[in-house]
């Protein structure tokens, strides 16, 4: 599928803010009790631009314009979809997914997502609990026309073992899609360059018409994190 330019769409920003609209600025009063990592990481959200107009447009998280970006140019959440998003805290994909036209949205994640997004099912659980994915299917009424996964997990410091932690989740988040994914459907996972991501990429390229590797704009330049976007569930499957 040759890339097009980005289409432009006519949508409401979710309640809370205003496209456009300026918020106030936070300043951190004090540093007193945070370690230097912490308030460099404070200091760079606030002045992260991104982040100012996630607060403006009341987003919960500047994640919601990398799915925008997502959806933009591959047109996924189409009117009236079923979608189910894995590790959706603190729910800036939800409000996407909802403001876009999704018909249903489940979402689930280990934090609780405060406050409530009253237009979506979420679940606090943990994804890899064997019953997750059927209370999941039970509380979208059927089989999703999106599965989206920014899920990561808690790190331990140790390079190999986070390493290791983070594939899993991507490969159980592709495994779920492929088995419960109406045909035609459609599969976004948060991935990160330079990590052991073939194996994953090769099967994806089983199960979907056409598989893509994205960075958006929102995604920070010096972070490795990339997204998998696989198409066309079902159609034309490519041998690995």
């Amino acid at each position: 599928m040759a890339d097009e330019p980005p289409k432009r769409r006519m949508v409401r920003p979710p309640t809370g803010g205003e496209e456009g609209g300026r918020s106030r600025p936070a300043r951190l009063k004090t540093a007193t009790g945070r370690t230097a990592s912490s308030q460099a990481w404070l200091e760079r959200q606030i002045n992260d631009p991104f982040s100012a107009r996630a607060r403006a447009m009341g987003y919960r998280s500047r994640a919601a314009f990398k799915l925008t970006e997502i959806d933009e140019r591959f047109r996924l959440l189409k009117r009236d979809a079923k979608v189910i998003d894995l590790g959706c805290a603190p729910g800036g994909w939800v409000q996407v997914a909802l403001q876009r036209g999704a018909g249903r949205v489940v979402g689930v994640d280990l934090l609780p997502i405060n406050p409530p997004l009253p237009d979506a099912q979420i679940v606090q659980m943990d994804f890899t609990d064997p019953d997750c994915p059927a209370k999941l299917l039970d509380l979208l009424g059927g089989p999703p026309d999106v599965v989206l996964s920014d899920m990561a997990p808690n790190t331990v410091g140790h390079k190999q073992t986070d390493h290791l932690r983070i594939m899993n989740l991507i490969e159980l988040a592709a495994d779920f899609a492929i088995e419960v994914l109406k045909p035609g459907g459609a599969f976004v996972t948060k991935a990160f360059q330079g990590g052991e991501t073939a194996a994953v990429i090769a099967l994806l390229k089983k199960h979907f018409a056409d598989v893509r590797m994205v960075k958006p704009k929102a995604s920070r330049a010096e972070s490795s994190e990339v997204y998998f976007v696989a198409t066309g569930f079902g159609k034309t499957g490519k041998p690995g």
